[in-house]
């Protein structure tokens, strides 16, 4: 599995994220870091603390995305790599990713979530069950109030913020019921950007992720849906809610507001790339 993270001035909390991502329990997996043209010290911030160096590693663009304008890698955490592009967005830091990626299997995450240590097993399950497997969706829970060391949740607590509470029933309602249902009938539309694991191979054959909407997690899943089917394929969508995956809301009613109004702007952008597909019998 190669676990993706793009980062934008994240100088803050970068270096824990990675040192949480570099832990999980798996077999084998890469932690691939895109930095997406930070104007901070994201990068810095990185080289220091995994005592990275550049290297000249060679890939194929099957995706396009902006230009790359180094990769580095740690000799003490071979199986950390960074890279440096021009601002693209996260949409084109994804796309960067992918290219990158030496395995089969990429788990797209924000560079801000907490997975727990063992997420990544269960993830994966599905697609050893099901060889028809192209995505897989984990639950995603609120760590607003929650003690948090060494990135990761030692202790869930409930935040005072009535907002954050608001948010918590909506989310358990959201992943729990929702999407467990939708699952179901094999008719997932959307797994959280926070947190996805998908085939490779399958992202690609799609042409991976668009750069101009603010949904892309949503229509990269409408489209999966669409290329499937209209190749004839058996494919599978699906969601466990095993895996955990933490991350921070909103706080305030402002902030709130802006997110929910992106998140809706991309339900329509995926609404519009995708229109052929609205009451057409051959999309199910």
């Amino acid at each position: 599995i190669s676990i993706i993270a793009p980062a934008y001035n994240e100088e803050e909390t970068i270096a824990e994220s990675v040192k949480s991502l570099l832990q999980l329990q798996y077999p084998e997996h890469e932690v691939v870091v895109v930095d997406d043209g930070s104007t901070d010290n994201t990068m810095k911030v990185l080289i220091e603390t995994y005592k990275m160096v550049k290297a000249p590693i060679t890939y194929a663009e099957q995706i396009d995305c902006k230009r790359i304008k180094g990769i580095y890698v740690s000799p003490q955490y071979t199986n950390l790599v960074l890279v440096n592009k021009e601002n693209g967005g996260k949409g084109d830091a994804l796309n960067a990713g992918i290219n990158i990626a030496r395995y089969p299997l990429v788990c797209f995450i924000d560079a801000d979530s907490l997975l727990e240590s063992d997420a990544l097993l269960k993830v994966v399950r599905p697609f050893l069950e099901n060889l028809n497997t192209v995505a897989v969706g984990g639950i995603v829970r609120i760590s607003n109030g929650c003690k948090v060391k060494a990135g990761r949740v030692i202790e869930v607590g409930t935040a005072k913020n009535s907002l954050v509470r608001f948010q918590i029933v909506e989310y358990l309602r959201t992943f729990l019921f929702g999407r467990t249902g939708w699952d179901v009938l094999n008719g997932m539309l959307i797994i959280s950007g926070a947190f996805g694991l998908f085939s490779k191979e399958a992202v690609m054959e799609c042409g991976g992720y668009r750069n101009d909407t603010v949904g892309e997690d949503m229509e990269l899943v409408v489209r999966l849906h669409r290329t499937m089917r209209k190749k004839k394929r058996q494919y599978r969508i699906t969601f466990i809610a095993d895996p955990v995956c933490w991350t921070q809301v909103p706080e305030k009613l402002k902030i709130l507001s802006r997110q929910r109004s992106r998140w809706q702007r991309g339900l329509m952008d995926s609404m519009l790339f995708n229109i052929k597909m609205l009451f057409n019998p051959k999309y199910g």
